[in-house]
């Protein structure tokens, strides 16, 4: 019920957005193809569904494997670096550099290298990776120094204190990397498929706002947009109450929210 409630505010505001947007168009008389109105986005997401659904399907399939690598990833290299320093000090910098490069100007040199569908595959797993690596490798840095000692006092081997004491200090962090990392994804997702086209086979949303937008279909191409959105909000909805669930019994940030 309280998550409800807390629900209540921003869909209404964002109800009364959409209202407001449908009255200016209709008070303006603005054509569909300069302004669609909410009304005829709606009506072209069913008209049109027969293309978008499975559009929508090829980029959010993109999107949950790239995030899913990039998780796996992530966490498997923040483990290695936190157990041996020099490993980070010799590795992070690369991670660092594919990071801040924009991932519109990796995608062709991958299209040249790979074939699309993996060049397209690599960017969603690329933007994602580096926030749940860094993340990861703070969270398992944050170990209090007390009871890394205690650990070491009571004998404890090197795969115990990392389980038992840095794993769980790094689930926090390590869960905002992973909201951070969601949307990434889908944003990799879609820059990759703008630069490859139609050359992978697939057509995802970004090729069916591009062809719209030559058409000028622009009804067309708000329903794309708003499936995107739509597709953002899903995924960071599903991150957030995976992160409430695993944090809610013992961790502050979960019991604020909660």
């Amino acid at each position: 019920m309280k998550a409800l409630r807390r629900a209540v505010p921003p869909v209404l505001a964002f109800l009364g957005f959409l209202l407001v947007w449908e009255a200016i168009v209709r008070r303006g008389h603005i054509p569909p193809y300069i302004l669609p109105a909410p009304s005829c986005i709606g009506a072209t997401l069913i008209a049109d569904r027969a293309t978008l659904l499975p559009a929508l399907w090829v980029t959010l399939s993109i999107t949950l494997e790239g995030l899913l690598a990039a998780t796996f990833g992530g966490l498997l290299i923040a483990i290695l670096f936190t157990q041996w320093r020099w490993l980070e000090r010799a590795f992070l910098p690369f991670a660092v550099i594919l990071q801040v490069t924009p991932i519109i100007a990796i995608a062709p040199l991958l299209l040249i290298y790979c074939t699309p569908p993996v060049a397209v595959l690599l960017c969603a797993f690329l933007v994602a990776f580096f926030p749940i690596l860094a993340n990861t490798a703070l969270g398992l840095a944050s170990a209090g120094r007390n009871l890394r000692d205690l650990f070491a006092l009571y004998g404890a081997t090197p795969g115990q204190t990392l389980w038992l004491l840095k794993m769980p200090a790094a689930l926090p962090l390590f869960l905002a990397g992973l909201r951070i990392g969601g949307g990434l994804a889908l944003i990799g997702a879609i820059a990759a498929e703008l630069t490859a086209g139609t050359q992978g086979g697939r057509t995802g949303l970004a090729f069916r706002i591009v062809e719209a937008g030559y058409r000028l279909n622009i009804p067309r191409m708000f329903a794309a947009l708003a499936l995107v959105a739509l597709t953002g909000i899903a995924i960071y909805v599903a991150l957030a109450a995976l992160s409430r669930w695993a944090l809610r019994r013992w961790h502050e940030s979960a019991a604020e929210t909660g």
